[in-house]
């Protein structure tokens, strides 16, 4: 998916909290083959200096929350366990569906990172995976891992291409499916301060 084509609810969602929320939070969106540009887009939120470096403080300082779907769900444990290379922490994961790649493993969430979630659907040959577990539990939480389950109750997605409909049926509808969002942004905005909330 193109990272600001606007059928796809992640894109939805990440318009909807630049709306809601003033300029201290920044949010954006890459495709999961533009990991190296995500990574340094968040070093230079944090303020990092030209090398790529923050400095301690910075790093406390530093509230990061990354939300990936289907392959984007594996390339963003990949980012959250890079920014836990040099120490710094991530508030809350958020995997829709994750589809391996990369050869990482994905199902492995790194220490820095201290919450984490995890949806997926279990059926056709695209499927997420089913389970997220920590590291280290004692650093972090998982939330849960969420099971939804399309065989009786189809979600029908019109806006996405037929191929997608077709050969990834299931992997289509929690993408497409407002419920599954509506979950994620509840969790994303429990970890956002209200002061940076928007005053009408």
């Amino acid at each position: 998916m193109k990272h600001d084509d606007p059928i796809h609810c992640e894109v939805k969602l990440a318009a909807h909290l630049r709306t809601e929320y003033s300029a201290g939070v920044y949010v954006q969106t890459f495709e999961n083959r533009h990991r190296e540009e995500a990574m340094h887009a968040i070093l230079t939120q944090l303020g990092a200096d030209r090398s790529g470096l923050l400095s301690e403080n910075q790093k406390r300082q530093a509230r990061i929350i990354l939300c990936g779907q289907s392959r984007g769900g594996s390339a963003m444990v990949e980012i959250a366990r890079e920014l836990g290379k040099h120490g710094t922490p991530v508030l809350l994961t958020v995997q829709v569906d994750g589809v391996k790649c990369f050869g990482a493993d994905d199902g492995v969430i790194p220490p820095n990172v201290a919450r984490a979630a995890n949806f997926y659907q279990p059926d056709r040959m695209v499927r997420g995976r089913e389970e997220t577990r920590a590291a280290d539990p004692s650093k972090t939480q998982i939330l849960g891992n969420f099971r939804f389950d399309y065989k009786e109750h189809p979600i029908h997605c019109p806006e996405y291409p037929w191929y997608d409909r077709t050969l990834a049926k299931t992997h289509t509808e929690i993408a497409c499916r407002l419920a599954t969002w509506s979950r994620a942004e509840a969790l994303i905005r429990q970890q956002i301060s209200p002061a940076s909330a928007k005053q009408d």
